[in-house]
């Protein structure tokens, strides 16, 4: 019984030692931790809204007919589609360890607080604010330590190119939706070249829109919490989860596109019979 006795406590320590006790956590759970599903959720008004505004300003056609077009492209992204495009390219493109070093990251308290910004600063009704306070901003921390950290962060983070991909995504979509008014017969392909090729011009004005951004975003963030973040984004695991989150958001958002001239030509088209 003695020996039983002393056997058991080592056997249990040895168990702890081989890490038996925690699985690492699936990709899932990491989105789920992290404010990237929140963020998603708005992407679908988001894009939405953009191009109900782009084709306002363009007066081409009655602001009617333009909410009309928001609201067939609303419905044509889905934030559970793009989701469960992350989860899925973070399973086969992150190793276990780099799940739980990403899923580890996230449950500190620093990464909490700025999940919490950055979820605050996606609501698409937030620009209006960002725009409005962008001068106070850009002159309160020109040549401070937060602002010499943008460089950084938006090459760890790939903020201007993950908005810029967006913005093509939303231009696209709105000259597909102005080809198909005007009735003319513009392909995909061309209509994505075209607006491709106008990518280092929407660099250049998309960037300080993301500086914009990041100084409205992060403005209650010190410096200190700000260099755990970008040493996160910058580690292995954290450029790896960055890429992986960017490039299947952009695939995911590209992709219902293409048919949104279809969708809106059918939907104004109208009903057979009538002439």
């Amino acid at each position: 019984m003695k020996r039983l006795a002393l056997i058991k406590p080592v056997l249990v320590a040895v168990m702890l030692g081989t890490g038996v006790s925690q699985a690492a956590p699936d990709a899932a759970s990491v989105l789920a931790a992290s404010p990237i599903d929140d963020i998603v959720e708005r992407y679908p008004a988001m894009l939405s809204q953009g191009i109900r505004e782009g084709l306002k300003k363009r007066g081409q056609v009655p602001p009617m007919v333009a909410d009309t077009v928001g609201y067939v492209v609303s419905s044509s992204f889905s934030a559970d589609r793009i989701e469960q495009q992350i989860v899925t390219d973070l399973k086969a493109q992150l190793s276990g360890q780099q799940l739980q070093a990403v899923s580890e990251w996230y449950q500190t308290p620093v990464a909490k607080k700025i999940s919490q910004a950055e979820i605050a600063a996606s609501a698409p009704e937030v620009w209006a604010k960002i725009q409005s306070q962008a001068p106070e901003l850009n002159r309160q921390y020109k040549g401070t330590r937060k602002a010499e950290m943008f460089a950084r962060y938006d090459r760890a983070a790939r903020a201007t190119e993950s908005a810029v991909d967006t913005t093509i995504a939303v231009q696209l979509g709105l000259a597909s939706a102005m080809s198909a008014f005007s009735g003319e017969s513009v392909h995909y392909d061309q209509l994505e070249r075209r607006i491709e090729s106008q990518r280092g011009v929407l660099r250049g004005v998309v960037g300080q829109q993301v500086y914009d951004s990041y100084l409205y975003t992060y403005d209650n963030i010190s410096v200190q919490e700000m260099g755990l973040y970008l040493d996160f984004l910058e580690s292995e695991s954290g450029k790896r989860f960055s890429r992986v989150v960017t490039n299947s958001i952009q695939q995911a958002i590209m992709a219902p596109v293409e048919s949104i001239g279809r969708q809106i030509s059918r939907f104004m088209a109208p009903p057979a019979g009538s002439e």
